[in-house]
């Protein structure tokens, strides 16, 4: 029987006119016969001959008809409302042209009616073994399925999903039936599926059908609601999987994507203030440094939306920059980014003062986010002398160009490490704060810098780490069971880096609401069931110890003791520092040595314990 599946798998394209020619055959004798109520006496002589003689120019040209709409290479498993219009339209054009030809050429003996009842058959015959054939595959794949599922959702997204979670053998799985929110759907039927449950049943459904996996389809979900089910769902130990929805005005296009960190600890929608974001970037030039790393590039998109005149673009990595651009010209053609905006793509360093200054007096931009730096604290740690260069001086090129050409604001990036610092990194990044702080009088540009911690997804960052940890198979290397961090989506980064900016007046440095710490062990932990494995049985979890400079606990972003609320609930100033612009300068000069003697000497003289110059917040 195998052998034979094979060989009918080998020449398919034969098989199917096989059979195609089958079902013309019969569709036309038995078509006959109908017309003749099944007395087939009177006709034996005359018509019986001639419909025979006649059969093969019949065949010949139903045949050509079929090779015409492609259906001789169909698949038939992926049988659809469009492969159904391709038999229709074979069936007619094929009939009706030898229903013409009987007509036109006056045959003699040959029933006229024949062809038109014969199409009908032929319709019905193909059509019903399409169906039929994709029926009993489906039903087998179901059967030998791995994996038994619910979908969280009785909605049209959720109808929608069952053909690609149900067809798409990368699945290999079962659905068993719905779980709706609403009790008003219990029992009813939804794509021949059952609606088994409520939400607070799952843990029972999944007791009672086996259910291993499940699949959250829900149109318009909040985060909330969405965390509440993703928890829920890993505490009964299930593959979780989300539909999402690639186009909102079609719901039948649907993808399956993995659960994403982001979906845990995201804070979901902010709420921002457009109209004051929007009146000091609307047809404005805006410029981005680092505009290819993580959070620049978010920057980018995220001030596409406001409508600036030119945006020009600064990386010193070509890669990242030559993506971002192919990133934003797909979605000018496609639609997606609706946009008159210049875009400019610049390679160059914010270490090059020149180089900085040239591409400030050729485009004099209004605005400047300033997102370029070393941020990678067990790197930086090894080559300090780059933090200085990239990160310190940097900032001071860039800062010190939008005084010179009349830039009316400039966010800088910075970090929660630049508090009560223990690693060069942050050190680096609180003397670029003092730099905006030391310059806030400058009587032409409105400086502040944004302070956030760790971003889920930045280059560099845990999660990217402990995701190709687990597609090896392990294992999860965390430094210490006890560590913690703060993190945000780059998105919600983003549009507050964007939103403090509006605020931006005399040197502020904006500190962003982290919400609560989180373990980085029980992040790995989260991730490995996610992924849908065992955290330390299938997947081990593996402790290293700190790194150089790594603090066991990042400090509290928001004292509200000491800390000044803004308008945004998520955004507050930090107490400012008393520092001047001289102060400033002289601690340059001193940079400026330090750089010196060190490229001098046969060996580095640069470390941690040599940057006195950088005064640490108390």
């Amino acid at each position: 029987m195998n052998h034979l599946m094979e060989t009918v798998k080998k020449h398919r394209e034969l098989a199917l006119a096989i059979l195609d020619i089958g079902i013309i055959f019969f569709s036309y004798v038995f078509a006959f016969l109908l017309r003749i109520d099944f007395q087939l006496g009177p006709y034996r002589t005359d018509y019986l001959p001639k419909l025979f003689l006649m059969m093969p120019l019949v065949i010949l040209i139903d045949m050509l008809a079929i090779h015409a709409m492609h259906l001789d290479r169909s698949l038939w498993n992926y049988t659809s409302v469009t492969e159904a219009m391709r038999v229709a339209a074979a069936v007619a054009i094929g009939n009706f042209t030898w229903f013409i030809l009987v007509m036109v050429f006056r045959v003699s003996a040959y029933i006229r009616s024949v062809p038109i009842i014969a199409a009908m058959l032929q319709l019905l015959s193909m059509l019903g073994l399409r169906i039929i054939y994709r029926y009993i595959r489906e039903r087998s794949r179901q059967k030998d399925a791995s994996h038994k599922a619910l979908i969280l959702g009785a909605g049209s997204v959720g109808a929608a999903a069952i053909k690609i979670i149900e067809r798409e053998t990368n699945y290999s799985t079962r659905i068993i039936g719905f779980v709706d929110k609403n009790p008003d759907k219990v029992n009813k039927r939804l794509n021949g599926l059952t609606v088994l449950g409520t939400d607070s049943d799952l843990a029972e459904l999944v007791d009672k059908y086996g259910v291993d996996s499940a699949y959250i389809a829900i149109r318009s979900i909040t985060k909330d609601h969405l965390q509440a089910l993703i928890e829920q769902c890993r505490k009964l130990n299930l593959r979780t999987r989300i539909i999402t929805v690639e186009n909102q005005a079609d719901v039948e296009k649907t993808s399956v994507r993995n659960v994403e960190i982001d979906d845990l600890l995201g804070r979901g929608e902010l709420h921002l203030d457009n109209g004051q974001i929007g009146a000091y970037i609307k047809g404005k030039v805006i410029l981005v440094t680092g505009a290819g790393g993580s959070i620049g590039s978010e920057l980018v998109r995220q001030i596409l939306h406001y409508d600036p005149k030119k945006l020009v673009l600064i990386d010193i990595y070509e890669n990242t920059m030559y993506e971002l651009q192919q990133e934003i010209n797909i979605a000018k053609r496609n639609g997606k980014l609706q946009t008159d905006a210049q875009i400019v793509c610049l390679i160059g360093s914010v270490r090059d003062r020149r180089r900085i200054d040239k591409i400030f007096q050729t485009h004099l931009p209004d605005v400047v986010f300033h997102a370029a730096a070393h941020k990678h604290v067990p790197l930086v740690e090894d080559s300090p002398l780059e933090a200085i260069k990239n990160n310190v001086f940097g900032t001071y090129n860039v800062v010190r160009a939008c005084i010179q050409n009349d830039v009316s604001k400039f966010v800088l990036i910075s970090t929660d490490k630049a508090v009560r610092t223990t690693n060069v990194m942050g050190a680096s990044k609180r003397m670029c704060e003092l730099i905006v702080e030391g310059y806030r009088g400058n009587g032409v540009t409105k400086l502040c810098a944004v302070r956030f911690g760790n971003v889920l997804g930045s280059h560099g960052s845990v999660i990217p780490l402990f995701e190709k940890q687990i597609e090896n198979g392990g294992p999860v290397t965390v430094t210490d069971p006890e560590i913690t961090r703060y993190f945000m989506t780059i998105p919600e980064a983003a549009q507050l880096v964007l939103q403090a900016g509006a605020y931006a007046e005399a040197g502020e440095i904006y500190v962003l609401d982290m919400g609560k710490p989180v373990k980085i062990a029980d992040l790995a932990r989260n991730l490995i069931e996610l992924s849908g494995y065992r955290p330390d049985i299938d997947i081990k979890i593996e402790y290293t110890g700190l790194r150089p400079g790594e603090k066991l606990y990042e400090e509290l972003l928001v004292d509200t003791g000491s800390f000044r609320k803004t308008d945004n609930d998520l955004i507050y100033i930090a107490p400012p520092e008393n520092i001047t612009k001289d102060q400033v300068d002289e601690r340059m000069r001193a940079f400026r040595e330090m750089i010196r003697k060190d490229e001098t000497s046969n060996r580095s003289i640069i470390d941690t314990t040599t940057i006195p110059v950088i005064k640490d917040e108390d």
